[in-house]
């Protein structure tokens, strides 16, 4: 980052967050002596809980099924990370990004090493996501379904493997607490589906290499928490690493108070991340997900330690499983809002990143944990995850009022559904991101997000990468690059780096009272307001766009789905996609006093992409509108009924 960055980022810290970056700077330089410390560790060292055999019995045989098959994959050496296929993961390099071909220094002291920087390291997500373990959990979910020892030797040769490769404060994965924190989530978790391995000790609880690593992972937690303007969804992995790590590695003299403190942390910090409503104030719906289930991990694991967990801590984890009821559409799919980087907390289904797989599973776990609504969206149950977090724990009870029906409005968050049989709308008027900094912020304010039978038609377009594209970073966060309005040439917010935003446009709704009605406005140009209306009546979807102020040039957007084909004629765009062997189509009017264009896949510069997940991107239609935005200005979607249930065409 170049001095003009930290002078941003300094602004947007309050004095108590700069004295503690100030403490985190100078006890960085002293731990450089912490690496040759050795803990010490109790003589009684037993695992809290492994699942039984009826709680195995009950993953359905189609999970089953999806985890062999990635299991069996990871034994061939393959997975693929952010769009990036691997092959060489039967001994993996731990510290190789095959991205860039770059490998990060394994043998520098940790807080040493640019860790931002692609020329010095690589891609570091590339780098870091293999040593989550998650693919460790996978192969050890298959050796508890299966009994076959194959899986339990790779799994033990990897931790061996990664602990030689990455002694305490060596190299690049000693440098970030998030990493630390899913890293100690998944090795409690290789260690409970390992249990009936007569080596799984030895691997464990027996070896002075495994317990100074995991001594270690907590202690380094305990020294450099997230704070202040970080105190996301990272502070929350810390927690709900450290807690799970104390709960059933309780080896340590120590443990109890990294117990204790994490609990506290968690219960604070979820309560603070969450809106009462139960969506994560990050307005990053990904996050939602990731946040959700570190909770739960952390949480479930407390309590089959014994650990008494404050009902508040439920209580937020029951509004947020709620909240993804209500907010999903008829395929499970809730919506794509914000930054997504493709983050798990933990992962033991073979088809967790699969479509709705992930959302179905955090609705099945809270109909184990909370009971299921009436109004709930069906699921398929009898995935892995959630029968294993049932041997944790079943049945919470928390004192609480939940909702009658399906919320459409959540008007702390700025979010509004609106609904009409298979017709799907996300309206956007909620605060620009959270905390000072809003890190997973878009400038997106106003924008909509339309579905039909889970079909993206105007689509969010998604996040794609966070570090070494600085040009694809700006334009799928920008203003440009969703379904809303740009004056100007520039963003309703203003960026200060990948994930900073100094200047931050706020937004107000004014009507979301009906199922069918949505009305709001934003300051991001101020003397300008920017007020749009949204109507969804049967088969068509209103949207008017007014500009209060002086006259001045403007961009209206509409991105597409990649199954959209778009025919634009004059003001009148024509739009066709298959699905479930169906064709379907749907026409748009736009505002005639604009001149409209066609793009698809430009790059000079990015217009036109969609991105399914991180590091991934594909070509799609943007339809762009511009002129002056000094009248009303009213776009119509129309999509025909259909009948779901029909014969395909």
């Amino acid at each position: 980052m170049d001095p003009s960055w930290y002078l941003r980022r300094l602004s947007r810290m309050g004095p108590a967050e700069i004295a503690g970056r100030v403490t985190d700077v100078v006890r960085k330089r002293q731990w450089r002596g912490v690496a040759g410390e050795k803990p010490s560790w109790l003589p009684e060292r037993r695992f809290v809980k492994a699942p039984g055999e009826d709680v195995l019995a009950a993953v359905s045989g189609e999970a089953v099924k999806d985890l062999l098959v990635a299991a069996d994959r990871l034994m061939d050496g393959h997975a693929e990370y952010f769009g990036v296929e691997r092959d060489d993961l039967v001994a993996p390099d731990w510290s190789y990004d095959p991205k860039t071909g770059r490998r990060a220094p394994s043998d520098v002291y940790s807080f040493d090493i640019p860790y931002r920087s692609e020329d010095a390291v690589g891609d570091i997500k590339q780098i870091w996501e293999p040593s989550r373990h998650q693919h460790l959990t996978v192969l050890a979910a298959a050796y508890a379904l299966t009994g076959e020892e194959r899986y339990a030797e790779r799994v033990a040769a990897h931790l061996k493997s990664w602990w030689a490769a990455n002694p305490p404060m060596r190299g690049v994965h000693w440098v970030s607490g998030i990493e630390l924190g899913i890293r100690l989530l998944s090795w409690v978790w290789v260690r409970r589906l390992l249990d009936g391995w007569a080596r799984t000790p030895a691997l464990f609880e027996d070896n002075p290499v495994a317990l100074g690593q995991i001594w270690h992972h907590q202690r380094w937690l305990a020294a450099f928490p997230s704070r202040g303007s970080s105190a996301n969804n990272h502070v929350i992995a810390e927690d709900a690493g450290q807690l799970a790590a104390a709960c059933a590695f309780a080896w340590f003299p120590e443990s109890a108070r990294w117990r204790d403190t994490a609990l506290a942390s968690l219960d604070k910090m979820l309560r603070h991340n969450t809106f009462d409503s139960g969506l994560n104030r990050e307005l990053a719906t990904e996050y939602h997900g990731l946040v959700l289930e570190l909770g739960l991990a952390g949480a479930l694991e407390a309590k089959a330690a014994g650990v008494a967990v404050p009902e508040s801590t439920w209580l937020v984890l029951l509004r947020m499983t709620d909240a993804l009821a209500s907010i999903v559409d008829n395929k499970l799919r809730p919506p794509r809002q914000g930054d997504a980087d493709d983050g798990f907390g933990l992962i033991i289904d073979g088809a967790a990143g699969d479509g709705a797989s992930r959302w179905a599973s955090l609705l099945d776990t809270g109909s184990v944990l909370f009971g299921r609504l009436d109004w709930w969206p069906e699921t398929p149950g009898g995935d892995v995850r959630t029968q294993l977090f049932s041997a944790l724990a079943k049945d919470i009870q928390v004192g609480a009022r939940r909702p009658a029906r399906r919320r459409d409005d959540f008007a702390d968050a700025g979010m509004t559904i609106l609904r009409n049989g298979a017709i799907w709308c996300r309206c956007d008027g909620g605060p620009h991101g959270f905390l000072s900094i809003a890190a997973h912020a878009h400038a997106d304010a106003l924008s909509v997000e339309v579905r039909h039978d889970g079909v993206d038609i105007l689509a969010d377009p998604g996040t794609y990468c966070y570090h070494g594209e600085p040009e694809w970073r700006s334009y799928f966060r920008s203003t440009a690059g969703h379904n809303t309005l740009e004056l100007a040439r520039t963003d309703q917010s203003v960026s200060g780096g990948p994930f900073l935003w100094t200047k931050h446009a706020a937004t107000t709704v004014i009507a979301a009272g009906t199922p069918s009605r949505w009305s709001a406005e934003h300051d991001g140009y101020a003397p300008s307001i920017h007020r749009r209306s949204v109507e969804l009546e049967g088969a068509d979807l209103r949207i008017l766009d007014e500009v209060r102020g002086e006259a001045r040039p403007c961009r209206l957007a509409f991105h597409f789905g990649p199954a959209v084909e778009v025919v634009l004629t004059g003001a009148t765009a024509k739009l066709s996609w298959t699905a479930d062997g169906r064709e379907r189509s749907a026409s748009m009017e736009l505002p005639s006093q604009l001149k409209w264009s066609a793009h698809r896949g430009e790059t000079t510069p990015p217009l036109g992409w969609y991105s399914a997940g991180f590091g991934r991107r594909e070509p799609a239609w943007t339809l762009i509108g511009t002129g002056t935005a000094s009248t009303e200005m009213t776009t119509v979607l129309t999509v025909p009924a259909f009948d779901p249930e029909g014969p395909p065409l």
